[in-house]
């Protein structure tokens, strides 16, 4: 698990390299593992409109949910901080917001899978792995529309 883990953290800490933060100055990569063993990441898009942004977590799942995958989430990795030269700062692991707990678990109920979410910080020095179940408890989801069959 170990050596998945953290080949989605580096590819995480690739994808927030390309974030545009400009008003933040937060960088944020995610990196999703699929069944098929493919990893798709995404990193998140301010807006000047800050409502309008959208996080890393988001952007990827939307990359996933446009080539049909949505069905095929196993684990997710989830990087952030403040970048300096080519590398981010900061010390503790971040964790996906509300939103992108909810977002996540739509592909996840549509995978039938409890997804691994690992939270490194930026400097990766620290890094915490939940179940989604742990981060979203109780979350409403297709599964209450009766769209996944147990």
């Amino acid at each position: 698990m170990t050596d998945t883990r953290d080949a989605l953290i580096d590819a995480a800490r690739d994808a927030a390299s390309r974030a545009y933060a400009p008003y933040s100055g937060f960088h944020v990569g995610a990196a999703l593992l699929l069944k098929n063993g493919d990893v798709v990441t995404g990193a998140n898009v301010e807006n000047a409109s800050y409502g309008l942004t959208l996080c890393a977590e988001t952007t990827a799942v939307a990359k996933i949910a446009n080539e049909g995958w949505i069905g095929e989430l196993v684990e997710v990795a989830i990087v952030g901080g403040r970048p300096e030269g080519d590398t981010l700062i900061g010390s503790d692991p971040v964790n996906p917001c509300g939103r992108c707990r909810q977002i996540l678990n739509e592909a996840a109920e549509r995978s039938k899978t409890d997804i691994l979410v690992h939270c490194a910080s930026g400097d990766g020095g620290a890094v915490a792995t939940y179940r989604l179940s742990e981060l979203l408890p109780a979350a409403f989801g297709p599964k209450d529309l009766g769209m996944i069959p147990d």
